[in-house]
């Protein structure tokens, strides 16, 4: 076989099903001749986000896998594979290269040089017998540490030669875990127990060990209130007595009043990087942190202990702690405190009742959000948002009650991003109902990739608050915007989807929002993908009470 056909039995072993690609590489025809399905997309961007998106939704047990032509490919691809180190997703890309005599002469694009700084590996395959050792490096660091992507470049020169049948044997790789020091685990719950206003932050390192009962058990025995952060959204059930909610930079009111209050934050799964997209932990504050990375501990914040291990194990190793320490039953409820979450939680739906029931005309986004939550079977749905206002709306609202029922995301903000995640989500979960919300200027950067659901057979949903201008930049640019109009823009987006053979559904009163959305479940069971196109007016009101975070601690 040539090194081609060895790739493609190297993913195959790895249980690769199907692989996004854009729009040539010999890659791909063997992997068709192996049985993994090649999708064509429109753009590279749009196959990198939704493979992205099925490694989000396969929490890394499955690989999404891209493979680019060699040239503009190859440069094409990088905003994609950037987002997904931003948001440590595991997805292996694997680009053509230029040739091993020439690939490092400038102007030529070395995807190893070029990628070293947003993926956890970038290598190059120059020899056809180091296909299989550098395949297995690439799977290595794709199973191990903090999730991200990996780069192999595919030299035609070197992946076209036959490879000697002794080069040719590939063994799976098989995921290493590891969990913290028991005496630290130790220390770590002596500093629980002691502390007056304890708050669990939870990241997507939850997600990715599948660790939410153990979540759910370790919050139930430590009576704790739960923060989860944006990447993290479902991982804990927003339904909960004590969930808090979802921190983006917008999130519940209970978010923001208890992480003010706290005197510890104990910190699970989550790297707690810093970010103009997030919630910081305000200063004077006790952290813990337990991260399957050594390399983010003290990394952005400076903390008391450190936990190293996977998510999972980390909490079984807490829960046994904390049972020794207080006993099998563990604390006892703390019936006030769950009148205070409610309570407060009762408070700021209230504060925002009317935007959530509003009857204005244009519609208000967020009555599209709360129709969204009316009609949508929340523990058979997988739900992701775009950049901008959509996100900020939809994060703190929508109500995520099952472990990957929810695709947060957000350190970097490609506009664009949901919609091909949403299709990369539907291809690993085919029986749910798999939207993504997003804003008209969004749809711009990758609307065509309705059509590649349509061509795949990959019914999603996807709803377009379109309100004809670029979110809040009237108050950023006010002279380019009344001047110029900078930032307007306008399309019918439903005849567009209609175009690219989906249902198209058009809305422009607030009646017609719920059944526009049962409309379009219909169309995804029945294998038709639909676009609900939504017209909006501008709100740039958020859920943010910044000044909760500067709450004195109760003594």
């Amino acid at each position: 076989m040539n090194g081609y056909e060895l790739v493609a039995d190297c993913l195959k072993l790895e249980g690769v099903e199907w692989m996004a690609c854009f729009p040539d590489n010999p890659l791909i025809e063997a992997c068709a001749r192996v049985g993994i399905r090649p999708i064509v997309f429109r753009q590279e961007r749009g196959g990198i986000n939704a493979a992205d998106g099925y490694s989000r939704q396969m929490a890394g047990r499955k690989i999404g896998v891209f493979a680019s032509q060699s040239g503009p490919g190859v440069e094409n691809s990088f905003g994609a594979i950037a987002q997904a180190w931003g948001d440590a997703v595991p997805l292996l890309f694997l680009p053509g290269g230029s040739g091993i005599g020439r690939y490092d002469v400038a102007p030529n694009f070395s995807a190893v040089r070029n990628y070293s700084n947003v993926s956890k590996l970038a290598i190059s395959i120059d020899q056809p017998n180091r296909i299989v050792r550098e395949m297995r490096r690439s799977f290595q660091s794709l199973k191990q540490g903090r999730p991200g992507p990996v780069v192999v470049e595919l030299h035609g020169d070197v992946l076209s030669r036959e490879v000697p049948q002794e080069a040719a044997q590939y063994r799976p790789i098989k995921p290493l875990l590891s969990q913290p020091n028991a005496n630290d685990v130790k220390d770590a719950i002596r500093s629980l127990l002691a502390a007056s206003n304890p708050v669990l932050w939870v990241g997507q390192g939850v997600l990715y060990a599948d660790a939410t009962q153990q979540l759910k058990e370790f919050v139930n025995l430590a009576q704790i209130p739960v923060i989860t952060t944006m990447q993290a959204k479902s991982a804990f059930p927003d339904d909960h007595p004590l969930a808090l909610g979802s921190a983006n930079r917008t999130a519940p009111k209970p978010v923001f009043r208890w992480l003010g209050e706290a005197d510890l934050v104990l910190a699970i799964g989550s790297g707690l990087t810093r970010t103009g997209f997030g919630l910081e932990i305000p200063p004077g504050k006790q952290i813990i942190h337990a991260t399957i990375s050594a390399e983010d501990i003290n990394k952005d914040y400076d903390v008391e202990l450190g936990l190293v291990g996977d998510a999972k194990l980390t909490l079984e190793c807490l829960i046994d702690e904390l049972r020794a320490r207080v006993g099998e039953a563990g604390r006892p409820q703390d019936d006030s405190l769950l009148v205070d979450i409610a309570e407060c939680k009762r408070e700021w739906l209230s504060e925002w009742s009317t935007k959530l029931s509003s009857t204005e005309v244009p519609i208000n986004p967020y009555r599209v959000i709360d129709a969204i939550n009316k009609t949508i079977d929340h523990g058979n749905a997988v739900v992701t948002h775009d950049a901008g206002n959509p996100r900020d709306q939809i994060m703190p609202f929508y109500r995520a009650t099952s472990p990957y029922g929810y695709i947060g995301w957000g350190k970097t903000t490609h506009l664009g991003y949901g919609l091909p995640l949403a299709i990369g989500a539907k291809l690993a979960s085919p029986d749910k109902f798999c939207l993504n919300f997003m804003g008209d200027l969004a749809f711009g950067h990758t609307g065509t990739e309705i059509e590649t659901a349509v061509r795949a057979e990959v019914p999603i949903t996807t709803v377009i608050v379109n309100n004809g201008t670029m979110g809040g930049y009237d108050k950023k640019l006010k002279v380019a915007m009344s001047k110029y109009g900078v930032g307007n823009q306008s399309g019918d987006y439903a005849a567009m989807a209609r175009a690219l053979g989906a249902t198209g559904i058009l809305v422009e009163n607030p009646k017609e929002i719920e059944p526009a959305l049962r409309s379009a479940q219909r169309e995804n069971l029945e294998g038709r993908t639909a676009v609900v196109e939504v017209i909006t007016r501008q709100d740039t009101e958020f859920s943010q009470y910044h000044e909760l975070l500067r709450t004195p601690i109760a003594k």
